[in-house]
């Protein structure tokens, strides 16, 4: 322990439990929510629980896209923060929401397309249908959460973050009751099923941006004045440049989410044994990862706050002091997956289930532990670049990293061992592999950023301008 106060500063320490522990409450409450939603349309019919699986894939994708690209407003609001801009991380936060309203505009006006995309499967006629149906509402209910990641971000960025939490509990709370009413009926509620599901989470999004306008702050407002007040010709530019920065962002979201469904798919060459095994372990460690999701979105807020005040060797010392305590977490939940699987696997029903299946699942559950680790040190290196501004370096390591290597290694292995269940041990193996050495990556270029004091956000300040007889010129 002495060690590990030596290495970390146990002020900076309890910085970042400060900063990061209510948005992990949020992502607890957000996961709860997720859960809810999956087992009320697992249980509804056969019919919503095949449909259930592709409708959230596809639509999750195209809205990590687009809230991806909005979340980069963190970063720029983080910076101004930090140097105690209290205008600019106005201006900044204004930025953000006019750029996330016109993506939920872009999204809106894409419904008619993103319905279709179940037609160019070849599953039944009656699953395509009901995809369709949930791909409608998850276009209207992505473009709210655009905009209220935008407001999150604001809130982030200035270190509130007990206001998302509080206002995500609310709005997730009311999701877990219309969820429930709405697909079965209940509470003298209409029953809608899969459409059910879509309106649930969109009531909860629409409970959550009505929770953030009411904790605005009046300054908040003035941006959008000042926003205005420029010229209209001027907006444009700054959301281009803005766009810029979060695109790749975006993109790099977006891919993460293909490469966990590729993951999905490609496992099933397995067999049936470890496809079944698998999805409960997928199940798993998502709850294992989700604290370690906060603590990332935590670091980039310091980091940012640090960039912005131009202090960057204070970066390094924040990734070290989130390190120290993710690694505390990863070892606790390295402990309970290794050896104490079946009390982990017990909530998800494999009890009845065939000894295959359970001991592919004991035997993978043990190896989770190796993609909390590397899942650590990717999400808070890709993170922390973020708040630099590197979101364009990012998003090419996560193509060359998952789609050059991760993706075609584990299709070879997965073609080489056709309904081989067992192998599905070693593939996780190799993908928590790959996702360490993105992570290693990361880390490089934070140092390199960190060490020369990069900021790609915020251009610096023109240097003044020096006169032959030494009086200084402003430019």
């Amino acid at each position: 322990m002495k060690a590990l106060r030596a290495w970390a500063d146990p002020s900076i320490v309890r910085e970042v439990v400060q900063v990061s522990l209510p948005l992990m409450f949020g992502m607890a409450g957000n996961l709860v929510m997720m859960l809810v939603d999956r087992i009320a349309l697992a249980r509804y019919s056969e019919a919503t629980l095949i449909a259930s699986g592709p409708a959230v894939f596809t639509g999750m994708t195209i809205i990590m896209f687009v809230t991806g690209i909005a979340g980069i407003t963190r970063s720029y609001v983080a910076q101004a923060h930090g140097r105690g801009d209290s205008d600019g991380t106005a201006d900044e936060g204004a930025t953000g929401v006019l750029l996330a309203v016109g993506l939920a505009v872009l999204l809106l006006l894409a419904t008619p397309l993103i319905t279709r995309i179940p037609e160019l499967s070849n599953r039944p006629a009656d699953s395509v249908a009901l995809e369709s149906v949930f791909l409608e509402w998850s276009a209207r209910f992505g473009a709210v959460m655009t905009i209220n990641m935008a407001l999150a971000s604001y809130f982030n960025g200035t270190r509130r973050t007990r206001v998302p939490m509080v206002v995500g509990l609310i709005g997730q709370a009311f999701g877990v009751v219309m969820c429930i009413g709405l697909v079965f009926g209940k509470f003298g509620l209409p029953e809608l099923g899969m459409r059910g599901s879509g309106i649930a989470t969109f009531i909860a999004v629409s409970v959550m941006f009505a929770g953030y306008v009411v904790c605005l702050p009046g300054t908040f407002y003035s941006g959008f004045t000042r926003l205005l007040g420029n010229g209209a010709r001027k907006i444009p530019a700054l959301i281009g440049a803005r766009l810029g920065k979060g695109a790749p962002s975006g993109g790099s979201s977006g891919l993460e989410e293909m490469g966990h469904t590729s993951f999905v798919w490609i496992t099933g060459l397995l067999g049936p044994v470890a496809l079944a095994a698998n999805n409960v372990a997928l199940s798993l460690n998502y709850v294992a990862i989700i604290p370690l999701i906060g603590l990332g979105i935590g670091c980039s807020i310091l980091s940012g706050n640090s960039v912005g005040e131009n202090k960057h060797e204070r970066v390094p010392l924040i990734l070290r002091a989130t390190l120290a305590v993710g690694s505390l977490y990863v070892l606790t939940v390295a402990f309970f997956q290794i050896f104490l699987p079946t009390l982990l696997l017990s909530p998800f029903g494999l009890d009845g289930a065939d000894p295959a299946t359970m001991s592919t699942a004991v035997d993978t559950s043990r190896v989770l532990w190796m993609y909390s680790l590397a899942f650590m040190f990717s999400m808070f290196g890709g993170a922390v670049l973020e708040s630099f501004g590197l979101t364009r370096f990012v998003f090419l390591s996560r193509i060359a990293v998952v789609w050059g290597l991760s993706v075609p290694t584990i299709l070879i292995i997965a073609l080489a061992n056709r309904d081989r269940s067992g192998v599905l041990v070693l593939i996780w193996a190799v993908y928590s592999l790959f996702e360490g050495v993105m992570g290693a990556l990361y880390f490089w270029r934070i140092r390199r950023a960190a060490t020369s004091g990069e900021n790609r956000l915020v251009k610096p300040e023109p240097e003044p301008e020096r006169r032959p007889e030494g009086d200084v010129q402003p430019v």
